[in-house]
């Protein structure tokens, strides 16, 4: 079938969603998805987004997905592209739809004068590894995330 790739529209937003919560499930969170679609469409879809969104379709039926935004190096003084998430729906994989998303997201890196494109992986997604690490990845392994959230940011910042 034939695969496109196309920016998203607001009218996407729906599919939007239901990708991440199909994205939240594979990754053993599902009850963790606190996105709605007005987040979405007001994050997204404004005159300033805070991410862009690319749609894949087989045979015009929505497949997959790679939500994204623009990072900063301080020591490379330069822009990036931050990938926070790629994903195809399972009855899609394995037909190289993944591969077009993350083609897709580099060839914008590059004709936006990106030098890097990063994501995170979680480490026990073994097979989502050894994808990346195909298509010329390389791990970083002595960074680690650091996260602040909800009532530990609210107390982090009480005084600032």
């Amino acid at each position: 079938m034939p695969l496109t790739i196309r920016p998203a529209a607001p009218a996407d937003v729906p599919q939007i969603l239901a990708f991440i919560r199909e994205l939240a499930l594979y990754e053993r969170e599902p009850d963790a998805v606190l996105a709605t679609e007005a987040d979405l469409l007001r994050d997204g879809f404004c005159p300033t987004p805070y991410f862009r969104c690319v749609i894949a379709e087989s045979g015009g039926a929505p497949a997959g997905f790679a939500l994204f935004f623009t990072s900063y190096s301080t020591w490379r003084a330069h822009h990036g592209i931050r990938l926070e998430d790629l994903y195809v729906t399972p009855a899609f994989q394995k037909q190289g739809i993944g591969k077009a998303l993350l083609k897709h997201v580099a060839r914008i890196a590059i004709d936006e004068g990106c030098p890097r494109l990063e994501w995170d992986v979680l480490d026990w997604n073994q097979p989502a590894i050894d994808f990346y690490h195909s298509q010329g990845a390389k791990m970083q392994t002595d960074w680690r995330i650091m996260r602040v959230a909800d009532e530990a940011l609210q107390a982090l910042a009480k005084h600032a």
